[in-house]
Order: C-alpha cells, then structure tokens, then sequence
C-alpha cells in the first residue's frame, strides 16, 4: 500500500510553506506542494488506509480526463478565457501521462463523498497550470483551483464520472488477463484431448472423460465470464457529468453538459459515453458499481472453484489422486524435505475470497445513500478497484505460472479408468440396470475390473465392449 505523506514533509522551517486559506482559515502548505489547503486538511482528517490516490493511476488519468473536457467545454461556452483553458488542458494530459502522481495524497477512504479527491486533483492541476503561464503555486488570484479548474462542476458529478471511467479502464485490463487464461485453457484442452480419465461427482467416481473435456469446460466458464463482464461496460459510460450538486446543473453553463461529454469522448477514445437521460437520478443512482461487484463475484467464485479443482487434481502426488502435475514454484515446507505445494492456485483462491468479501462492502454502501446523493462512493471504489486490480494480476499469474505448465499423468490415468467401477455405466444400456449395478458392487468388493467380469461371464462380446468402452463412445464424442 502506499503510505500517506506526511503534508509537512520536507520544507525548511523559515521559507518551507506558503500560506492558502480556505473556509476555516489559513493553511500552512509546503511551498514544493503542488496539492493546497483542501488536501492539507484531507490528509490530516483521514489517515486511515494508508493507502492514497496514488495508488490508483486509472483514477487519476480518468480525474485529468474529466477536467480536460470540462476546461475544453467551459472554453467553448465562453465561461473560461482561452489561455486559462490550455494551461489547465496542457497539467491534464501531463498528468494522464503519469505526471506529479505522487501529489495525489489523499486517503482512497474518505468522508465528503470523495470532495477531497476532487479537491485534491483541483488543486495539483490548478498548481501546475500556474506554473506553465509563469506563475508561483499558489497564486489563485490568476487562476484558482475552484473558480476555473473545478467551473461548471461539483464533486457529485465529476467523481462518479471519474469512477466509471477509472473502473471501465480495469474492466478493460482485466478481459484480456482472462482472455489469456481462457486461452492457456485451450491450449490444455487441446493437448489433454486424447487422454481418458475418470470424471467424478461428489468426490466420487463417476464416468469417463477426457482430461481434455475438463480444461476444455474451465476454458468454456472463463469464456461466459468475459461476455457477462463485456456486458458491464456500456453500463459504465452512463454518466452525470454537467448534473452538478444534485443533477438539475446548476452553475453550469448552457451547452456545458453535451460539450463535456464530447470532449470526454474525444479525450479517452470511448465512443459510447453518453450523458444519462436523467441526471437526477443518475447522480444518486450507484447501481451500476452493485452490478459490477455481482459480475466480479460471479467471477471470483468459479476461479476460485477452478483453483480448488486444480489443487485437487494435483494432490499428492503419492497418497492424493495425482492426475496431473502442477509446475513447481518454491520449496513447500520448512520441515518437510521435497514438499511442493499448490501455491499459485492458493494465492489466486485469497484473491477470490477478497473479491467475495469486497461485494458485501458494495452493496451495503449502496444501501447506505439517502435522497440525492451517495456518500459512500469512496470505499465502493476502493472495493471495486482492488477487486479489478488483484483479479487482473492473479489471473495473468495463474496462466503463466500454473495452468501453461500443467502435465498429465497418462499411466496413472490410464490405470484408474481400467479399474475404475465407473466403466459399468457404459455397459448399462447392453447389460441392464440391474446386472451392471450387481457387477459394479461385485468389482468394488473384490477389487476386480469390472470389464474382467464381463469377459468371464461372456455378457458381451470383446468387439462389443470394445465399441461400448472405445475413447469416442464414452466420451460423448461420435460414439456409435
């Protein structure tokens, strides 16, 4: 995480401040700071993560982006003089380029329903506006961080909108983290395809399949999960820029608002943001964040039930069931010689468990909001964000580190499957319930195959067991 600095850090104590003030009073900032009085107060009311703006770069490139288009619109409404309008346009696209990040020093949890993250961007954009037209930080008489950076706006409608912006550029890393397990997947499946293996319901031998069939269905869920999460993005460019306080606009301009959002479309790429129909209920409205946290749930779960089936798979390898060989990562103990552990499915079913955890915090903030306004966005962003973030990086690790490397034990595959009860199934329809079930508990009692059985009491002949057990007919796959 990263630590919150201190705001009186560094400066010397005869010449290290300048002096802002705000509606409580005057406020000692130090003079390297490109952040001011509101962030000063921030920082001092909310060391309580230790984890700040900063550590939230999609966040802040989305914050730059959002005042870079209301600059752009404000200018073409005639609201903003021109050459106050490029300097705040040229500190936006520095600091969507990675600039002065580390001015960005607020808590991600905060009060004021994420006032001071908005202050916080007004003021470091403000700051370094002043300097590119010649000016000292701080001299807010020429251009001020609320009267020019933040006009025709308020934190109700800039935050959500950088919110959603923030989250669709992690929704964005994250399919194609996915796509690349899913692919990893594939690439199993199609290695795996001719390897026969017993498939099991509740722990139990069940009948055959292809340990093809089984990464071929991982590779299939992960597929459904990305069209599931594609789906949340449009939802995302739903935004209530230009509503202002409570979405009726006020104090901004005529044409500010479709101007913004063109600006915005410009300025990130996205062709679909759109302004929302109704901005009053957009701006208290935080169910697409709800919607999101159940797609990342819904995620976490079935990766998290994958990472417990490749634990499984891999148990032993003597005394487990040792169908398959994780690549080895580290030493597994530190008192058991040659031990290996699953440790990458391990760390990704955590990641899982945080996601699951995190969409109980979500919608309990979303239940939280009253009349025009949700306060509790911060920590429904925070919660969202490092759900996306941790899902990304536990995905990629999980396809590089594990699945890519995974083998099959063919022998030991082989040699469950011949003497495995399950084969009986197969000889159902030919033998009849009964006499395959009496022969099934026959070959359990007396650890004899049951295909040995058959061959001894000429129920079938060799040419028809070899159709009824042959890798396509128990497999699903043209069977005759």
């Amino acid at each position: 995480m990263t630590p919150t600095p201190d705001p009186r850090r560094t400066a010397p104590p005869d010449h290290g401040y300048r002096t802002e003030h705000d509606m409580l009073g005057d406020v000692d900032v130090p003079a390297d700071a490109y952040y001011g009085a509101h962030t000063v107060r921030a920082v001092a009311n909310f060391p309580l993560t230790g984890e700040t703006l900063a550590a939230r770069p999609h966040l802040i490139g989305a914050l730059a982006a959002v005042k870079c288009a209301a600059a752009r619109a404000n200018a073409q409404v005639g609201a903003l003089d021109a050459p106050l309008a490029s300097a705040i346009e040229t500190a936006c696209a520095e600091i969507r380029d990675g600039a002065l990040r580390d001015q960005f020093v607020v808590d991600l949890i905060q009060g004021g329903a994420g006032t001071s993250t908005n202050m916080n961007a007004n003021e470091v954009i403000a700051n370094r506006a002043l300097e590119l037209l010649g000016r000292s930080r701080g001299e807010y008489a020429v251009l001020h961080p609320l009267d020019h950076v933040n006009l025709g706006q308020s934190t109700n409608d800039v935050y959500p909108t950088a919110l959603r912006l923030a989250l669709d550029a992690h929704v964005a890393d994250l399919l194609v983290a996915l796509a690349g397990l899913r692919g990893a997947f594939e690439g199993k499946a199609a290695e795996f395809a001719d390897v026969l293996k017993m498939g099991r319901t509740q722990l139990q031998d069940a009948v055959p399949m292809t340990l093809g069939q089984e990464f071929g269905a991982y590779a299939a869920t992960l597929a459904e999960d990305e069209q599931r999460l594609a789906e949340v993005r449009p939802l995302l460019h739903e935004l209530n820029l230009g509503g202002t306080a409570i979405g009726t606009g006020l104090n901004a301009r005529p044409g500010y608002r479709e101007r913004a959002v063109e600006e915005l479309r410009r300025l990130t790429g996205i062709p679909t943001l759109v302004s929302a129909p109704d901005l009053v209920e957009a701006t208290q409205d935080v169910g697409v964040f709800v919607h999101l946290s159940g797609v990342l749930k819904r995620i976490a779960v079935k990766l998290s039930k994958i990472c417990n089936d490749l634990r499984l798979l891999s148990s032993g390898p003597q005394a487990g069931l040792g169908e398959i060989h994780l690549p080895p990562r580290q030493a597994g103990s530190s008192i058991m010689p040659g031990k290996v552990n699953p440790v990458i499915p391990e760390a990704v079913n955590q990641i899982a468990f945080e996601v699951i955890g995190n969409d109980v915090t979500v919608t309990l903030a979303a239940e939280g909001g009253q009349l025009q306004l949700n306060a509790f966005e911060p920590v429904i962003h925070r919660s969202l964000s490092a759900g996306l973030a941790h899902l990304t990086a536990g995905v990629g690790v999980l396809a590089e580190h594990c699945v890519r490397g995974i083998t099959a034990d063919r022998d030991r595959l082989a040699r469950t499957v011949a003497a495995s009860t399950g084969l009986v199934t197969a000889l159902g329809p030919a033998l009849g319930y009964e006499t395959a079930c009496a022969l099934a508990l026959e070959a359990h009692h007396t650890g004899r195959p049951a295909l040995d059985l058959v061959r001894e009491r000429e129920l079938l002949t060799e040419t028809e067991l070899r159709e009824l057990t042959s890798p396509a007919a128990l497999t699903g796959r043209g069977a005759p």
